[in-house]
């Protein structure tokens, strides 16, 4: 048994000196930083997740207690945060408003983006590039200035009423900032790079022939985009719909410029909880779970594209 063991261990320490120095290398500087900048931050949120508040200096106390009176070392664990996650309907509000404005504002940046990213990719190879370099522009920007902007243009004595007002499609200005309706303009309008990069990148590697052929089988246009287009986009799509769905769910700057008071997302939670109410436990317990809702999905999605590959 020992010696199939060992035989086992030379095996894969022989496989291992295989490996160039330089794939390692490779593969080891993208791992060392998500180990970094991910993992090790995530298990800090998740271990003050598990603590119980305390009004002290970081307020929550520690899962290790020594008590010198006793010698005793005392390790605690405190899943209320989690259990008060599924009692109030509060936060399961905040999960659902959150996933469900996250959903329609992906829902109108693949409806905006796709046209976009088609007309990009038939486009000549010289206004191609005048394209894509209008579409990354708004991140020459500051997003906090683009936001303050459409705050501007939204008011009741923006531009947007102005126009509506001169045109004589409303006879006094309507609100519109501080509603639901801005905060998914500003979402589409912040992510939709986001949607179009990955579709472009896919309907640019798009082979024409095979719409020829489908016209040439005698199908329509419709009939040509859905079966022949589309399919061939999908890996743009979902790349994009991620791209976009995942940072809006837990959105916050939008929301608390943009939405009104009754505006309710988690990203604005986990705010109130942090630096209102300073209870850093459940607010990281709120962050764990709404990592927890993001990833199933993901993990989901891929797990069904590798079958149907």
């Amino acid at each position: 048994m020992g010696e199939t063991t060992l035989a086992r261990g030379a095996y894969g320490l022989a496989w291992l000196k295989k490996i160039p120095l330089g794939r390692i290398a490779v593969i080891l500087v993208p791992m060392l930083w998500l180990a970094a900048f991910f993992f090790i931050p995530f298990l800090v949120v998740f271990k003050i997740s598990l603590s119980e508040a305390a009004i002290a200096i970081p307020p929550y106390s520690p899962l290790l207690q020594w008590d010198s009176s006793s010698s005793y070392l005392t390790f605690s664990l405190n899943f209320g945060n989690y259990l008060y996650l599924f009692e109030s309907r509060f936060y399961l509000d905040a999960y659902l408003s959150s996933v469900k404005i996250a959903a329609i504002s992906t829902f109108f940046a693949l409806l905006i983006g796709f046209p976009i990213a088609y007309l990009i990719a038939r486009s000549r190879p010289t206004v191609r590039i005048v394209l894509l370099a209008l579409v990354i522009l708004p991140f020459w920007t500051s997003f906090l200035l683009r936001v303050y902007a459409w705050m501007v243009l939204l008011r009741k004595d923006g531009l947007v009423n102005d126009i509506l007002l001169m045109t004589g499609i409303i006879d006094q200005p309507i609100q519109i900032l501080q509603t639901d309706f801005a905060v998914y303009l500003g979402i589409v309008y912040t992510y939709l790079p986001f949607m179009i990069l990955p579709l472009y990148a896919s309907l640019e590697k798009m082979d024409l022939s095979l719409i020829d052929a489908a016209q040439d089988l005698g199908a329509k246009p419709y009939q040509s985009f859905f079966l022949v287009t589309l399919p061939l986009a999908k890996a743009g799509i979902i790349a994009g719909c991620l791209l976009v769905f995942i940072p809006a769910v837990g959105e916050y700057v939008i929301p608390a410029l943009l939405g009104g008071s009754d505006t309710l997302m988690i990203g604005r939670v986990l705010w109130d909880e942090f630096f209102q109410n300073r209870d850093w436990p459940m607010a990281s317990a709120v962050a764990v779970m709404m990592l927890i809702v993001l990833v199933i999905p993901i993990m989901f999605i891929r797990n069904s594209n590798k079958e149907a590959e």
